[in-house]
C-alpha cells in the first residue's frame, strides 16, 4: 500500500528573495505567483488526487486555492507543513542578516543550529513527516498534494532521501516547484524533484 505525494512549494511573492518572511502575515502573491498558482492548477488537472493540504500561510493558501478549484476538490490546512518558526530572524532582510553571526552558523549547520527564539530545521522536519504519515494512513493507494515551503520540503525529502538535514543546500526547491514521491510500509522513492511548470 504505497500513497503518492506531490510536494508544491508555494508560488512567488514579491520579497522573494530579499527577505525572510517565515511566519509573517499578509505575504501574498505578486502578479507572478498567481501566474504561477494557475499553472499549478492546470498540470494537476488530470491527475487523480484525493486531498489537497496547505501551509496557513497566505502565499500557500492562494497557490492551493486555484488546484483545488480546478479538481473540484477541498481544501485542507495543517500546521503541520507550515513555514519554519524563524522567531526573530522572521520580517528582517537578507541583507540585514548576513552581518549576524547566527544566520551565518544556521546557514553552515541546520543540524546544530536555531532561530533565535524560533524552531530547528530538525524539528520541523520532524512534524512534516509525521503529517505525511497522518495522510498515509488516510489516503493509501491515492494522491496527495501538499503546498508547502522550501526548507519544510527539503527537509521531507532529505528524510525520504536518508540524508542528512545539512545537504539542505545540494538541491533546489524552487516557487511553484513540484517534487513527487511515493512513501510505502516498505519506505519511499523520489520520483522527481523541482520540476517547474514552463511558461
Amino acid at each position: 500500500m504505497t500513497t503518492t505525494f506531490f510536494l508544491v512549494r508555494h508560488a512567488a511573492h514579491d520579497r522573494v528573495g530579499t527577505v525572510l518572511c517565515g511566519r509573517m502575515p499578509g505575504v501574498t502573491l505578486g502578479d507572478l505567483g498567481k501566474t504561477q498558482a494557475r499553472r499549478l492548477a492546470e498540470r494537476f488537472a488530470n491527475e487523480k488526487v484525493a486531498c489537497i493540504c496547505t501551509s496557513p500561510l497566505e502565499r500557500a493558501v492562494e497557490t492551493a486555492e486555484p488546484i483545488a478549484t480546478r479538481l473540484g476538490r477541498p481544501l485542507e490546512q495543517s500546521e503541520g507543513i507550515v513555514e519554519i518558526d524563524f522567531g526573530n530572524w522572521s520580517g528582517r532582510s537578507f541583507d540585514d542578516l548576513s552581518d549576524d553571526p547566527r544566520w551565518h552558523a544556521w546557514n553552515s549547520s541546520r543540524s546544530t543550529s536555531r532561530p533565535p527564539e524560533g524552531e530547528t530545521m530538525l524539528e520541523a522536519q520532524a512534524r512534516v513527516v509525521h503529517a505525511m504519515e497522518r495522510l498515509r494512513n488516510l489516503y493509501a493507494e491515492r494522491s496527495v498534494i501538499l503546498v508547502s515551503h522550501s526548507d519544510v520540503i527539503k527537509a521531507a525529502l532529505l528524510y525520504h532521501l536518508g540524508m542528512p538535514i545539512d545537504a539542505y543546500s545540494r538541491f533546489e526547491i524552487s516557487p511553484a516547484s513540484i517534487s513527487a514521491l511515493v512513501v510505502g510500509d516498505w519506505g519511499s522513492k523520489v520520483l522527481r524533484m523541482n520540476e517547474v511548470i514552463a511558461a
